[in-house]
């Protein structure tokens, strides 16, 4: 096979990207429209994450937010995003670039994105025992008029092989 000097695999990825940071923008503008919502996976480990030491010693390869009924002060830049979301009710800040991101899940209109994440830190995920990935899922909705996820944390099944960090799919997520 020849050598792709162009890199299509990296247009490809950043082209992606930009989708998820273009409906992020868009929400951080002008709220959730209509019933989406979005399940977004990261590598808690990756360059430029910003998460308490809590929620990185609780989930320390990876974990996946939900934006849906509570959420507050989402920023986005060209770079990544920032949102305030509560854990067991426990206001965070998080801060995460889109380079972090593994996925990108809308179950509303079953649109969904997976990204490769290429990082430095990511050969010391996987010298790590593997966790499997976290699900955030939301509570009952509230009349509040921010929109948002009040995320709670639900443990996933440890994976069958000893491997580190695998590709998630975020088909557990969609309606059957």
């Amino acid at each position: 096979m020849a050598d792709d000097h162009i890199r299509y695999d990296i247009l490809a990825q950043e082209a992606l990207r930009g989708v998820m940071r273009k409906v992020l923008a868009e929400v951080a503008r002008t709220g959730l429209p209509g019933n989406h919502h979005f399940f977004i996976t990261f590598l808690t480990g990756a360059p430029g994450v910003r998460i308490s030491t809590r929620l990185r010693e609780r989930y320390p390869e990876q974990m996946t937010i939900v934006i849906q009924f509570q959420y507050w002060d989402l920023k986005v830049t060209e770079a990544g995003f920032e949102i305030g979301l509560s854990f067991s009710d426990i206001p965070e800040k998080l801060e995460i670039p889109f380079s972090a991101v593994r996925g990108f899940y809308d179950p509303s209109v079953n649109f969904e994105l997976e990204f490769d994440v290429k990082t430095e830190s990511l050969t010391e995920i996987e010298e790590k025992p593997a966790v499997a990935p976290v699900a955030l899922a939301p509570e009952k909705k509230t009349t509040s008029k921010k929109k948002a996820a009040e995320p709670e944390v639900a443990p996933a099944e440890e994976p069958a092989t000893g491997k580190g960090a695998d590709v998630v799919s975020l088909d557990a997520f969609r309606k059957k």
